[in-house]
């Protein structure tokens, strides 16, 4: 047997690898400069490796390959805009976690220790995080390109163990930051095996690992379609769980309660982009031959999420909770994309997963901001007459708030229209009634807050708003405006992504 030597394109594959080259100088950061000079290290590292890697994407943005990495990742308009999504999303979310504020002084010492004490009053304030977060997106821009099963799972992991950690750095509420750390890392463990278990069936089906393969079979039935249900039911779990859909939903509330608030907006922003960009190419590309198998469950599995998340919302007194939960439900919105199965759809769940991702990351910036003397705020009843205190962090928040709910001239209205319009294309008009029942659910609880915020009499509880950093000042004008111009002139980018959203196979 011979060697066959790797040929890869590094020019296609280079936004990938300056992440982790940026991740692996942040490591030796972390170990050799000294503590004074060690955050604005890694702060200008990180915002530099994500702007050189954004600008190189941009830059091959017109270029297609199925062979990138010997057939393991391939490139095309998908694939660009879902990448420069993750990065704009991280960019922002970067400039939020560099509020070290938020993370623990020393994550190895125990929570109230003689040790973790020390380290505060010496400032040795660790900034592993960045390196993390660079590992992390480093994995979320390889998921939605690859194109065999074994890099899926290698991204998959990728993106996923820097989560695990970072969910357990909070310096503040340890015990329940850890304890979401555990949560997420036990059932992201169970998820993976699902998933293991999906590409073994998958490869038995097909005797390939590759998604070309197995698309191959399922166009020509070769295989034995028992083998093929199972190898799509274990996978589908393994990327539903990535995406917080119901029944696989249990992490969200706890882990993002739980987790430093700058990375649960990270994460609930950049993962869906990333797992839903795998979804999209794996039911549009290996499935689509398949649909009679699938579409049923998902959507069901799309009207339950719905459903749920908007209705358990309503019960949520605890704002981090409260957008735990409406995540869930916009999980079962993008999933009417994947349903549709056509070209409106790609183009919808695209522009949906940018908007939304956008919105995110800002409105859980807004929430590291209101505070008392030990720490964040998150209880909805401590919110009243926030718009009283700070008119402006109110009207950002409410903002952000209209645009999950779908309000026009917003980007969510121009989303939901977009993909319940592709949906009800494809028949799934159960999946549309059922979305638009939940988002008038959903908009109840919104307005409610904006109520709270602006319609009552603040209380003397010692909750005041801390005046943002430059940072994550910009982070929330720029999403608010994003956020206000895709809902009042979204032609630009709508064609853009029309244009370039073609995948190859």
């Amino acid at each position: 047997m011979s060697f066959i030597s790797p040929t890869l394109d590094y020019t296609l594959l280079s936004p990938i690898l300056i992440l982790l080259g940026g991740a692996l100088i942040g490591v030796l950061v972390e170990a050799f400069i000294s503590k004074a000079l060690r955050s604005t290290t890694q702060l200008t590292l990180t915002i530099g490796t994500l702007v050189l890697s954004l600008a190189q994407l941009w830059k091959i943005r017109n270029e297609q390959s199925m062979s990138a990495a010997m057939g393991s990742v391939v490139i095309d308009g998908p694939a660009i805009l879902l990448q420069a999504s993750i990065l704009i999303i991280a960019i922002l979310s970067i400039l939020v976690i560099a509020d070290t504020d938020q993370f623990t002084a020393l994550a190895a010492a125990l929570p109230g220790s003689e040790e973790e004490r020390h380290s505060i009053r010496t400032g040795n304030q660790v900034t592993e995080v960045y390196p993390l977060t660079l590992f992390a997106i480093s994995g979320m821009m390889l998921f939605p390109v690859a194109t065999d099963l074994i890099t899926l799972f290698v991204a998959l992991e990728m993106l996923s163990l820097p989560l695990y950690l970072m969910a357990g750095l909070s310096r503040r509420r340890r015990l329940a930051s850890q304890e979401a750390a555990l949560k997420y890392f036990l059932l992201g463990s169970f998820s993976s095996a699902f998933f293991l278990f999906g590409m073994a069936y998958l490869y038995g089906y097909s005797a390939s690992v590759t998604l070309a393969g197995i698309r191959e079979s399922v166009v020509g039935g070769s295989g034995n379609d028992v083998l093929l249900l199972l190898g799509m039911a274990f996978l589908s779990i393994g990327l539903l769980f990535k995406v917080g859909a119901v029944p696989f939903h249990a992490w969200s509330p706890d882990v993002y309660q739980g987790a430093p608030t700058p990375i649960t907006g990270f994460m609930a922003a950049a993962t869906k982009v990333a797992a839903f960009g795998a979804m999209l190419r794996i039911y549009y590309t290996v499935f689509a031959n398949a649909e009679w198998s699938w579409s049923p469950v998902i959507s069901m599995i799309a009207i339950v999420t719905m459903l749920f998340g908007s209705f358990v919302a309503l019960a949520q007194r605890d704002v981090k909770r409260m957008l735990a939960y409406s995540s869930i439900a916009h999980a079962g919105f993008l999933l009417s994309g994947v349903i549709a199965l056509n070209k409106a759809g790609l183009d919808a769940s695209i522009f949906y997963l940018f908007a939304y991702g956008v919105a995110t990351v800002g409105a859980f910036a807004i929430v590291t901001l209101v505070r008392d003397s030990s720490g964040e705020v998150t209880d909805l009843n401590r919110w009243r007459g926030l718009g009283k205190r700070s008119p402006w962090v109110a009207s950002a928040f409410a903002g952000f708030l209209l645009a999950f709910a779908g309000i026009p001239l917003t980007s969510g209205f121009i989303g939901k229209f977009s993909i319940f319009s592709a949906a009800y294309e494809s028949g799934a008009k159960g999946v549309v009634f059922a979305g638009i029942l939940s988002s008038a659910v959903a908009a109840f609880f919104y307005i409610r807050v904006i109520v709270l915020m602006f319609f009552t009499d603040p209380i003397q509880d010692g909750t005041s708003i801390e005046i943002p950093s430059v940072l994550t000042r910009f982070s929330i004008i720029f999403s608010i405006l994003v956020t206000i111009a895709l809902g009042v002139f979204p032609a630009p980018l709508l064609s853009f992504i029309t244009t370039l959203a073609t995948f190859i196979r």
